[in-house]
């Protein structure tokens, strides 16, 4: 695994889409949903977020991501994310596809991206502990998000389509 470098000054504004939502099947974070980016490298593996203790589900291994603006793609608000949370250059990622779980009130979007160029990820805010890409046969060993651990098997197996063909 590769660790992430930390910049302690980042800080990111809040804006109307980060706030909880209730509904008959939980609270989840997002006014507009959410969405989180799988960025995958051919050799490296995958750019996990080991997030932080204070937040929701704290201690877990997950994807960067978090709350969609009004009117923005999931892809657009992944990207965007990544980038804020992880120092995703934004010009190396190709977006291959997307999951989508929907709640009817509430829905998060993976997105599926791929990435030719290795870099070294970078602690963007307070929300992350540690940033790493971890090889795909050392995921499921992690103590993983719910959400994103019941999501892997599948998600691996569409990750394996696109870069092996």
């Amino acid at each position: 695994m590769t660790r992430a470098s930390h910049d302690p000054t980042a800080r990111r504004p809040r804006g109307p889409e980060d706030a909880w939502v209730d509904g008959p099947r939980g609270r989840y974070w997002g006014t507009f949903g959410a969405a989180g980016l799988l960025l995958a490298h051919p050799d490296a593996g995958v750019l996990l977020q080991l997030r932080a203790v204070w937040s929701h589900l704290g201690g877990t291994w997950g994807l960067p991501g978090g709350a969609r603006k009004a009117g923005e793609t999931p892809e657009a608000a992944a990207i965007r994310e990544a980038d804020e949370e992880a120092g995703v250059p934004p010009e190396l990622v190709t977006v291959l596809g997307t999951s989508v779980f929907d709640l009817g009130y509430w829905s998060y979007t993976t997105v599926l991206a791929r990435t030719d160029e290795l870099f070294a990820p970078i602690l963007g805010d307070a929300e992350s502990e540690a940033l790493e890409w971890v090889p795909f046969d050392a995921v499921a060993d992690l103590s993983l998000h719910p959400g994103f651990g019941a999501g892997w098997p599948d998600l691996r197996s569409r990750l394996d389509e696109f870069l092996i063909g």
